[in-house]
């Protein structure tokens, strides 16, 4: 009998934590125990061999049979409820992936409870109609194409009451091409149904399809109107890879910026005037490339365009590979994103060539790192690899961030008093909105919010989602009740997810005059509380001489940060923000005036030896050093450290320093 291959991966937070010693049972369909699995450091279990039928009937569109063989999954951790996924699909000849995104249990919860995942029919096999509608006309609603990172899935028909996920674009691409195909078609093939798929999502965000119509999602997983997509199923290497290479490419017409609305359907069952998934495995067979295929359904003018504007992503794909003995810049940002990433995957090897020089062991790194996350293991450094770093620093660094914040917040473990609604402002709500924030890592259908303590539509919204999970009355007010419900599920985080603690690895670093805590860990990429517990520091006052040990997962300073300019930026205004100089940005960026336009993407300095700057200010009646510090977007321990204040009080009159290099 044909055999396929399944491997478990149980992460969370974006992938920013792996779960090891999760034990994963996989049964057959009578609930025999076919294998007992433990993941390991990077949440990862062996692949093991399953057996299933032939691969040729998921290659015949007139069978009516299931062309595969399905398993169950039972996931199960200390602390964490228990996840049941049914119906694994696992076709002869490909490596399935199933994810497994377990959620901590809450405070006080004695026992776990198990929620199940039921993984249906591609949609390819369905006979369900399909009334995707789209823009009859090339809209222009937005400035330029943008990948949207995350996407939000409405999990139901437009107008239902169903929840909202936030998922990467990437993740949601590999997703909706596991549920609309099969992962055993051509290479054409796959590759003319994921750019359908990834153009038809990047449609309904440019011509903010929903949104524009008051919806707060971008997209839904109903196939009668968008596409196909489950959260938590299985998806296929071969899909998967495919999607690491390709996420930020699209079709369009020649001459035009919007994505094209590549509307399509299975073609055997359902018709459509758009593209035949079953059509292009025929075509993919006769020798058609991917844009061949695709120009036999759309336009013969349309053409595969690129985008590097990726929410979310710190910096770009500098557009050629980098490999052992590449020196440079970018060279020097993948070994700090790695030596950061390896303090949440210690199985990635440490980075200690000379900083910018591509070395064995940065080679050794990147090799790992791409085992690891499913990328060919070559150890170079192209596009698909490149993106998947910088994401996935991204989401560490902002986990870290916020674990560090709640520290600073004093969270503690008694709710406030306070009722809040829309239209709040204060302490209250921002200790709201960063419990919301940690607890969207941990559960996708709460929204991130802005946290700049005025309780608006966004805050509401994030409310209004919690309580629905939490079974409350969803009315976006926060009373005892949802507090309690809040600091529960927290705590339950606290407790139960195993947040990695400072590298070993450190370097030592000589206090200079101007310093502050704050404005090292800027530097350094690591934070206020990793430094202060490395040093076993009570306060925030610094010595000039003072030796400090740096965890080295900040040794090698990221060179710059990418910036999308905004309306009414200037250069000045971005110096400032940035701690750095006008002349800084226009050497780095090659530019010859000061001229800006909306949605350029600039390179900011983030060296070290780029001077911090501050400006006076003279306390007025009223203030706190909480609220100044949102005023001026910095934090009180930046504004504490700057002047030595070891307390958080005040004097009418007093002058303190600003730093202006905050972000």
């Amino acid at each position: 009998m044909a055999s396929g291959y399944l491997m478990i991966q149980a992460r969370t937070a974006g992938d920013a934590l792996p779960l090891g010693g999760v034990e994963v049972s996989i049964l057959d369909g009578q609930g025999n125990q076919l294998y007992g699995l433990t993941t390991d450091e990077s949440g990862e279990t062996e692949a093991v061999s399953l057996e299933t039928v032939d691969k040729s009937l998921s290659l015949e569109e007139d069978y009516a049979g299931t062309p595969y063989t399905a398993y169950d999954v039972l996931a199960q951790a200390s602390g964490f409820n228990s996840l049941y996924i049914s119906g694994v699909p696992i076709f002869e000849g490909e490596t399935a992936i199933q994810p497994v995104m377990l959620e901590p249990m809450e405070q006080l919860q004695r026992n776990p409870v198990v929620t199940e995942i039921v993984i249906e029919k591609p949609a390819v096999s369905s006979a369900a109609e399909r009334a995707q509608e789209g823009p009859a006309t090339e809209p222009r609603v937005l400035r330029q194409v943008v990948i949207p990172n995350p996407i939000t899935v409405h999990l139901g028909s437009p107008s239902s009451s169903a929840s909202n996920v936030q998922v990467s674009f990437p993740d949601y691409v590999k997703n909706a091409a596991s549920s609309e195909i099969y992962p055993t078609w051509p290479d054409s093939a796959l590759r003319a149904n994921i750019y359908a798929i990834i153009t038809f999502a990047l449609n309904r965000v440019f011509t903010e399809w929903y949104r524009s119509r008051g919806y707060n999602f971008d997209i839904t997983n109903s196939t009668a109107y968008d596409q196909a997509f489950v959260p938590g199923r299985t998806i296929y290497e071969s899909i998967s890879r495919i999607v690491d290479e390709i996420f930020n490419q699209y079709v369009r017409r020649q001459g035009q910026n919007a994505p094209y609305f590549t509307s399509f359907c299975n073609g055997t069952t359902v018709t459509c005037s758009g593209l035949s998934q079953w059509g292009t495995v025929s075509l993919a067979n006769q020798g058609r490339d991917p844009l061949q295929i695709l120009r036999a359904y759309y336009p013969n003018n349309i053409e595969i365009a690129e985008t590097q504007a990726i929410t979310g992503v710190v910096t770009s794909y500098p557009g050629s590979p980098l490999r052992t003995g590449s020196r440079g810049l970018d060279v020097q940002t993948i070994q700090n994103y790695l030596n950061r990433i390896r303090r949440n995957y210690p199985a990635i090897p440490a980075v200690t060539d000379e900083a910018g020089v591509f070395g064995n062991t940065t080679n050794a790194a990147v090799t790992k790192f791409q085992s690891v996350f499913g990328l060919l293991a070559d150890g170079v450094v192209g596009k698909s690899t490149w993106n998947k770093i910088s994401s996935l620093y991204t989401a560490v660094t902002r986990l870290a961030e916020l674990n560090s914040e709640g520290t600073s917040l004093g969270i503690g473990t008694v709710p406030p008093g306070s009722v809040l609604q829309q239209g709040a402002r204060g302490q209250d709500v921002v200790t709201l909105q960063y419990l919301l924030n940690m607890i969207s890592e941990f559960y996708p259908e709460i929204p991130a919010i802005s946290q700049d303590g005025i309780f608006g539509g966004g805050t509401r919204q994030a409310v209004v989602e919690f309580q629905q999970r939490k079974d409350l009355a969803p009315d976006g007010i926060v009373g005892p009740d949802t507090w309690r419900a809040l600091y529960n599920v927290y705590l339950g985080i606290e407790g139960n997810v195993p947040m990695p603690g400072p590298d070993v690895n450190l370097i030592e670093y000589v206090v200079q005059p101007g310093d502050s805590l704050w404005l090292i860990a800027q530097r350094y990429g690591t934070t206020v509380d990793d430094i202060k517990n490395l040093n076993g520091l009570t306060g925030n006052l610094l010595n000039i001489g003072q030796v400090l040990k740096i965890p080295a997962s900040g040794a090698v300073p990221p060179p710059y940060i990418e910036y999308t300019v905004r309306l009414g930026d200037t250069l000045w205004l971005i110096s400032r923000r940035y701690g750095t100089t006008v002349e800084a940005i226009r050497s780095l960026n090659g530019l010859t005036s000061d001229v800006l336009h909306v949605g350029q993407i600039l390179k900011i300095p983030t060296a070290a030896d780029v001077s911090p700057s501050y400006f006076e200010y003279t306390v007025q009646p009223g203030d706190t050093l909480w609220q100044i510090s949102r005023r001026y977007g910095t934090t009180v321990d930046a504004i504490k450290s700057l002047n030595g204040l070891t307390g958080d009080m005040l004097s009418i009159g007093q002058v303190l320093r600003i730093p202006e290099s905050s972000f």
